[in-house]
């Protein structure tokens, strides 16, 4: 069971990285003013939005919007709270990976039926987010095992001090 949950971490530490930069710099650009990025990202993700034909990032309709912003306050900052809970292997991993993972996946759901039921997303399009509707599930998952016995970190944990009992 050691080995498996110490994989999971690794694929979950990898999404958490990539959500950790992509949040802030390509999807913020959904709910704040293009002035505030630069130009390449700009450009990087209009490019993205032309290839993968994502009307969602392209046209802003409201519930999306509102799902970005969800991201960008609840979910970013928790991605970087799993990234720290992997590294510290903290006890409250768990619980964040859990809320994390209900919240992703309720986001992706909402995204995708939106996808498949509009009838406009083509196959390169859905193929680029139900990886996140199985990052969502992954840290659901992550968060009901119970956390890992042994750990390499040894960030935020002291030795423990001998102390003699008094008689």
């Amino acid at each position: 069971m050691g080995a498996l949950v110490k994989l999971v971490d690794a694929t979950l530490f990898v999404f958490f990285v990539v959500i950790a930069l992509a949040a802030p710099l390509i999807d913020a650009q959904t709910c704040l003013p293009q002035s505030l990025f630069p130009s390449v990202l700009v450009e990087l993700k209009s490019w993205y939005a032309r290839q993968y034909g994502d009307y969602l990032v392209a046209q802003k309709p409201h519930f999306f919007v509102g799902i970005v912003w969800l991201e960008l306050l609840f979910q970013w900052p928790l991605s970087i709270a799993n990234l720290y809970g992997i590294l510290a292997a903290k006890s409250w991993f768990n619980t964040t990976c859990l809320i994390y993972g209900v919240s992703v996946f309720t986001s992706m759901v909402t995204i995708l039926s939106e996808l498949v039921q509009s009838g406009k997303a083509s196959d390169k399009l859905l193929y680029m987010y139900f990886p996140f509707l199985g990052l969502g599930v992954l840290a659901i998952l992550r968060g009901l095992l119970p956390p890992s016995s042994t750990t390499s970190s040894r960030i935020g944990k002291r030795p423990t001090l001998g102390r003699k009992k008094k008689a």
